[in-house]
């Protein structure tokens, strides 16, 4: 093995670079997830609308930390990616070989085959400072851990990832060498319901992968 490379120092341009790695405007995964639709109840929007108005108050004040436990996991666990055979996993480590470069890190979250402990990665995210702070690159970091799940996946099936930076969301899909990556979804205003839309066509996704194992 010639190199290793962590997650955190990972920026698309040094993964486009060492992985022949190709970003497209038009990826048909991407888009098909991005628009397919999915009910939202009215309790279930009243409880975004809860979590957007304390995001709204705070987000400018929060630190890394204090945005994932105060908005982005209340809103992971109200879409309920918990059962026997996925779960929702935060700041586990894993690590894979990808063109013998070893990857490793502890994505800020990520949904997996397993109960226990995560097998099978499907979906990466990356949670990220506010605007303002000058130091990382988010989508560079959630792909660095999609492409290890694409490895531990045998590319199978698309790898789907996220990155939020304050109140932005963004999503992205890999597809053997090409990767998409969406446009803002900004959690303060209404598109909070396409973030949740997203996430509930995500866990539809997942569903079908596990029983498909």
């Amino acid at each position: 093995m010639s190199k290793e490379m962590k997650f955190n120092e990972c920026r698309l341009i040094k993964l486009d670079k060492a992985f022949g790695l190709n970003q497209v405007d038009d990826l048909a995964p991407l888009d098909t997830w991005l628009n397919h639709d999915s009910d939202i109840s009215e309790w279930e929007r009243q409880n975004l609308r809860f979590f957007q108005a304390v995001l709204n108050h705070n987000v400018h004040n929060w630190n890394e930390t204090e945005l994932i436990q105060h908005f982005i996991g209340p809103v992971f666990t109200l879409v309920n990616f918990s059962s026997k055979r996925f779960n929702y996993f935060a700041q586990r480590e894993f690590s894979g070989v990808v063109d013998d470069i070893e990857l490793s890190g502890n994505p800020d979250g990520m949904i997996a085959s397993g109960f226990r402990e995560p097998e099978k990665p499907y979906f990466c995210m990356q949670e990220y400072k506010r605007h303002l702070d000058p130091k990382g690159d988010p989508a560079g970091q959630a792909l660095a851990a999609m492409l290890v799940a694409q490895e531990l996946n045998q590319h199978q099936h698309p790898i789907y990832g996220c990155y939020v930076v304050g109140d932005i969301w963004r999503f992205m899909l890999l597809q053997g060498r090409e990767y998409g990556i969406s446009i803002a979804y900004s959690a303060s205003g209404d598109s909070v319901f396409d973030i949740f839309r997203i996430l509930k066509v995500l866990k539809e996704y997942v569903i079908m992968l596990t029983e498909q194992e």
